[in-house]
């Protein structure tokens, strides 16, 4: 009886270290790794998050940028962390992509990491130069079939959701373009400001202003609904592709084996961050839904996504990285 004693001693005291850390969760500093480059759709709102998860804890966190590979370097670094809850990850719908379109990743996306929050949903606006050649989608549609695979458009990196957000709309339109890959939304929406692309598939917190200054043309919505903010463009099922409806939502994860209770602690925070007034106007600015989820739910919605995303693969026959 004394050994046993003694072992359940033991237990509970390993067993406390874990539980008063996610008690007192958190106690320093947060970082917070977005893997694409600074000004992309997933920065911008985990900036804002981050902003009010500080405020709200008082404890500084910090975004850091770690782009590369359409956001797999920046992933696999959050995998390779401590699952302490100090390290997360923030990223878009492109984690789901990223599962779809490659063979293989250097990590695993479903037991690597921990579904943490979901931190809002945008749509897509497919922008083009202002004063380019294409004043509509069919207008770019008729070229892209009298040049076949010769009109080039852009994406934020292969494999990302900006990228197969794009693809469907080839598919759909049953036409050949030419992919070009940047390393995140800001290079490319230059390049389509200077008439070097077509068209970008840009979530619509990056280009609102843009677009509502005259500085870039659009072509379209992604969903079938249209935007509060960009009200005068006409969803692309509108215009002769019934069939797209597509959203970006943007995420936020931890390292497998992150203690349930603090997982639980950033799920909360992030919730009562979108209830944050500062937050709801912010966010309402840029056409970005808060549309918080447990983290179970986000969990089934992150699978589901990883499923949608394989299909638009296959039946756009989007070659496998």
């Amino acid at each position: 009886m004394h050994a046993l004693t003694k072992i359940a001693a033991a237990i509970l005291l390993a067993a406390a270290p874990a539980s008063a850390t996610a008690q007192d969760y958190p106690v320093r500093s947060i970082r917070m790794i977005v893997p694409l480059t600074a000004g992309s759709g997933a920065d911008i709102a985990g900036r804002i998050i981050g902003k009010a998860m500080s405020e709200a804890w008082r404890q500084p966190v910090v975004v850091e940028n770690r782009p590369g590979a359409g956001g797999q370097i920046g992933t696999q670094a959050v995998a390779k962390s401590e699952p302490d809850g100090y390290t997360l990850l923030v990223q878009s719908a492109s984690h789901a992509a990223n599962s779809a379109i490659y063979k293989s990743l250097p990590y695993d996306p479903l037991k690597d990491l921990v579904d943490v929050a979901r931190l809002g949903v945008t749509p897509y606006v497919m922008v083009t130069a202002i004063d380019g050649p294409y004043k509509s989608l069919r207008a770019l549609i008729d070229a892209a079939k009298a040049n076949p695979g010769n009109i080039p458009f852009a994406s934020a990196g292969v494999g990302t959701s900006t990228h197969l957000a794009a693809e469907y709309i080839v598919d759909l339109a049953s036409i050949k373009m030419l992919h070009v890959p940047y390393r995140g939304s800001p290079e490319a929406i230059q390049d389509v400001i200077a008439g070097r692309i077509a068209f970008y598939m840009a979530p619509i917190n990056t280009i609102v202003g843009l677009v509502n200054e005259g500085k870039l043309g659009s072509l379209g919505i992604s969903t079938k609904a249209r935007a509060e903010v960009l009200p005068q463009v006409v969803p692309l099922a509108e215009q002769g592709l019934p069939a797209y409806d597509v959203s970006l939502w943007f995420g936020m994860w931890a390292p497998a084996g992150t203690p349930p209770a603090v997982v639980q602690k950033l799920n909360s925070q992030v919730a009562s961050a979108m209830r944050n007034a500062e937050v709801i106007e912010t966010f309402g600015k840029l056409g970005i839904s808060p549309l918080p989820m447990a983290p179970d739910e986000f969990g089934r919605f992150v699978r589901n996504e990883i499923v949608t995303y394989q299909r638009i693969v296959k039946q756009a026959n989007i070659p496998l990285q």
